[in-house]
């Protein structure tokens, strides 16, 4: 079976579509085959993100390694069975779809409560929610005092994934591994990054995720949406020598995809 990497959380901002078409095309690029499902029906922001990478490859004559990506299927409401519902029903027809030919399948989930988010995360072998530096992010996982010291329970994405858990257990399935991923760093050693590391190292511990190294904040991922490329494809399309700020942002996807620990990946981009 595909390994299902879901990348998720209720915020919209920060960086999941970026992300995962990062994660997507280094997977592709290291020889795996991947497929990418883009739940936000509304922006389709990876969606997008596909269709650039499509156009502009055809245009300039160029043929690099890249998730294959696809809509999810529209579904006639006759076909159901009573009590099913239709977003259930065209994700898993996507899903099944997909398996046969992925090693991975990268879905991206939008910035949002969803019947299909929910779903999603339920699928999720391992779960990847960035989140921006700032407290106000830090609220999607739990509610913390006024001081931004002490934790006072877990806010509704946290619950959500528990409840995904459980389902998951009570359907024999392998726990799914929670990653969150610190993103948009500033560079600064500010007192509000140093209590934003305190408060998840604290929260990490109590309702169970991994925490990893992220992306800085940088121009050059702005840049590169439109034409659909990834940090990786730069060599690729004429760039001979990467800047500073590309080559430390390269160094931060590979160490990303080490602190994944994906099954069958050696990074060696």
């Amino acid at each position: 079976m595909a390994h299902i990497i879901v990348v998720g959380n209720e915020k919209g901002g920060a960086g999941k579509s970026t992300v995962s078409m990062h994660l997507a095309t280094a997977l592709a690029r290291m020889g795996h085959r991947v497929g990418a499902l883009d739940l936000d029906l509304r922006q389709k922001s990876l969606g997008r993100y596909a269709a650039n990478r499509a156009k502009f490859l055809e245009t300039e004559g160029l043929e690099l390694p890249g998730p294959r990506y696809r809509d999810l299927p529209d579904v006639d409401a006759a076909s159901l069975a009573p009590g099913e519902n239709v977003f259930d029903h065209r994700l898993s027809v996507a899903v099944t779809e997909m398996e046969p030919d992925a090693d991975f399948i990268v879905i991206d989930c939008p910035g949002s409560h969803t019947r299909l988010s929910q779903v999603a995360h339920s699928l999720a072998d391992t779960l990847v929610t960035p989140l921006n530096d700032s407290f106000v992010d830090f609220d999607l996982l739990a509610r913390i005092d006024n001081d931004g010291e002490r934790i006072l329970g877990p806010s509704v994405y946290s619950e959500m994934v528990w409840n995904a858990r459980q389902l998951r257990a009570q359907a024999g399935l392998r726990p799914v591994d929670w990653v969150v991923l610190r993103n948009r760093l500033g560079a600064q050693a500010m007192v509000n990054k140093l209590k934003m590391e305190r408060a998840l190292e604290r929260l990490a511990k109590r309702i169970g995720f991994r925490i990893v190294p992220g992306f800085h904040e940088r121009v050059v991922f702005r840049e590169l949406f439109p034409r659909g490329l990834t940090l990786l494809d730069l060599k690729d399309v004429g760039v001979k020598q990467l800047n500073l700020s590309n080559i430390a942002a390269r160094q931060e996807l590979r160490e990303l995809l080490r602190a994944l620990q994906l099954p069958g990946v050696t990074v060696d981009l």
